[in-house]
């Protein structure tokens, strides 16, 4: 044995002493018995001998705590999650569709009420319906799509669009409806001039083939047209937006009812009473329509509902019920007076407008909003572990 190493009996003596000077729970999880102890254990340092420091309070107990149950300790919880976000920014990107993109919402309803008008008119032999129909329909569509090519930035942008066809994508199914419904509208308006040619040659052949043509154009249009009025409420129920996105039932109502009211809008203002029976009855069932899916968004969602009642879209879409309720009023009040009937029409113009850039404010100002985003997704969050509590 080196003479600089001390002896076992030394070292155990003093090892001995520091157990009886520790606390009884220490002494009795570190004592050991003489027979145990061996010159082999023993370290040559009085550090190595000294019994380990008991643990603080923060680190056992923040082990136990994130063991869970099977530590025995309190289960840790996350703090609940405010609807802030970073540095007071949304957490969904607005929308970067501007003005013309409402614009575009509104010519694409407005001309497909007016195909719907047209054929009605073509079909119970009211010219001045007919007429009125068709031409507004080309206006409409030509409208809707000098404002859509406006915010796509560069015509092309269209036309490379049309170079696949996706069911699934509603913003391609639009663009394939607008492409088959154009030409139809188009052609069915340009048959209304078939009476301004002249009866003999080359161009009295094609008065003479215009009428039959616009007819079968005009009814192919009018077969586009619910699905022109309603793809736009898909389009837009179809993004991350949570109050178009959680609207989805009642989008697609909403605008296939104002786009029936603004085609018998037109056909109040162009026709007389003896002809604007069937305009009266598109005016009632659209009203009803619009009234129903609106009041629907402003009460069903919920948090969702607000940005429909609060602010500019709160504003729009009380006007565009006032102006629905009396243009209707109007439609079925003022039957055999001129200009009573110009009146409900410009009234439910005026009230299919403000519908639908109510609706596209509406969703606008949730997006920007990350209350909107958020709440919800926790109550959703919340929901799902009731119920699966409820079910175990």
């Amino acid at each position: 044995m080196s003479p600089h190493r001390p002896e076992v009996g030394a070292l155990f003596r003093r090892f001995r002493d520091r157990l009886a000077a520790a606390s009884p729970t220490e002494a009795s999880l570190t004592e050991v018995s003489p027979t145990d102890a061996s010159p082999t254990d023993a370290s040559p340092t009085d550090a190595s001998l000294s019994p380990r420091p008991q643990r603080n309070a923060e680190q056992t107990g923040g082990r136990a705590r994130r063991g869970g149950r099977r530590g025995g300790g309190e289960e840790l919880r996350v703090p609940e999650a405010e609807f802030t976000s970073y540095y007071g920014r949304p957490v969904l990107k607005a929308p970067v569709w501007k003005w013309d993109i409402a614009a575009y919402l509104f010519t694409g309803g407005l001309a497909a009420g007016s195909s719907l008008l047209a054929a009605g008119g073509q079909l119970t032999d009211r010219p001045a319906l007919r007429r009125a129909g068709r031409v507004t329909a080309l206006a409409a569509v030509s409208a809707s799509a000098v404002f859509l090519i406006h915010d796509l930035g560069r015509p092309a942008r269209f036309h490379h669009m049309l170079r696949v066809a996706k069911p699934t994508s509603p913003m391609s199914v639009g663009t394939w409806i607008l492409t088959a419904y154009g030409p139809a509208a188009g052609v069915a308006a340009i048959a209304e001039a078939a009476d301004w040619l002249p009866r003999r040659g080359l161009l009295g052949l094609a008065r003479r083939a215009l009428p039959p043509v616009g007819h079968a154009a005009g009814l192919l249009a009018a077969g586009t047209a619910p699905a022109l009025a309603t793809y736009t409420g898909v389009l837009l129920a179809d993004t991350a937006v949570p109050s178009w996105h959680e609207a989805y039932p009642e989008l697609p109502v909403i605008f296939a009812g104002s786009a029936l009211a603004s085609g018998a809008g037109v056909g109040l203002l162009a026709a007389p009473p003896a002809e604007a029976g069937p305009a009266r009855r598109m005016a009632v069932v659209g009203a009803a329509m619009e009234l129903y899916g609106a009041h629907r968004v402003e009460t069903r969602l919920g948090l969702l509902s607000e940005p429909y009642r609060r602010g500019r879209p709160g504003r729009l879409l009380r006007a565009g019920r006032l102006l629905t309720a009396a243009g209707v009023a109007g439609a079925l009040l003022g039957r055999r007076s001129r200009v009573v009937g110009a009146f409900s029409g410009a009234a439910l113009l005026a009230a299919s407008v403000a519908t639908r850039f109510g609706i596209f404010y509406g969703g606008v100002a949730s997006a920007r909003d990350p209350r909107y985003t958020v709440v919800p997704q926790r109550e959703r969050v919340e929901a799902r572990r009731t119920e699966g509590g409820s079910s175990t």
